[in-house]
C-alpha cells in the first residue's frame, strides 16, 4: 500500500491531461466550424488571468493559455482523486459518478471561475455551445478523471490482493 500516492499521482496527472486536451479538442474544433482559430480560443482561456491583453499577446498568450487550461484540468482530476481518497464509494461507478462530477465542474466554472476571472465581455449565450459544453464536461472531462482515479485505486487494490506482482529491478 506504499505505493498508492505515486500510483494516485501518475493516474491523477494523466486524468487531468487527458480531459484537458479532450476539452481543448472540442472547443477549437466547435469554435473552427465558425472561422475562429485555435490559438484565439488558447488567448481567451489566458484572457482570465490576463484581461483584454491576452488577445494582443500572441502566440505567448495562446501558450499560457494552453497552461492555465492543463493546470486547471489537472486541479479538477486532484480534487476528485482526493475526493475519493475521502470518499471510497466515488472510486467505482464510473459511469455515474464522473458525469455528475463533469456537470458539477461545467457549473462551478461557469457560475463561479469565469465570473471571478478578468474575461473581457459577455459569457457566450449560444444554446448550441451551451449544451455541447455540457455533455462535453460530463463525457469527456468528468468521465476521464473518474476513470483514471479509479484505475489507480484499483491498481492499488489488486496489488494489496497479490493479483499484481510487483515490478523488479534486475
Amino acid at each position: 500500500m506504499t505505493r498508492t500516492p505515486r500510483h494516485l499521482l501518475l493516474w491523477t496527472v494523466t486524468a487531468g491531461l487527458l480531459a484537458g486536451a479532450l476539452d481543448l479538442f472540442y472547443a477549437t474544433g466547435f469554435w473552427a466550424l465558425k472561422g475562429v482559430p485555435a490559438q484565439r480560443i488558447l488567448q481567451s482561456i489566458a484572457a482570465g488571468l490576463m484581461g483584454k491583453g491576452a488577445f494582443a499577446g500572441g502566440a505567448a498568450s495562446a501558450a499560457l493559455g494552453l497552461a492555465l487550461h492543463l493546470a486547471m484540468t489537472t486541479a479538477m482530476a486532484t480534487a476528485y482523486a482526493m475526493a475519493a481518497l475521502a470518499w471510497p464509494r466515488l472510486r467505482g461507478h464510473v459511469w455515474l459518478h464522473g458525469p455528475l462530477y463533469g456537470l458539477l465542474l461545467y457549473a462551478v466554472m461557469n457560475l463561479v471561475v469565469l465570473p471571478l476571472s478578468a474575461v473581457p465581455g459577455k459569457p457566450v449565450t449560444d444554446p448550441v455551445w451551451i449544451v455541447c459544453s455540457i455533455v462535453v464536461h460530463m463525457v469527456l472531462v468528468g468521465l476521464p478523471i473518474a476513470w483514471c482515479v479509479q484505475r489507480a485505486f484499483a491498481r492499488v487494490t489488486a496489488r494489496a490482493s497479490g493479483r499484481v506482482q510487483p515490478r523488479t529491478t534486475s
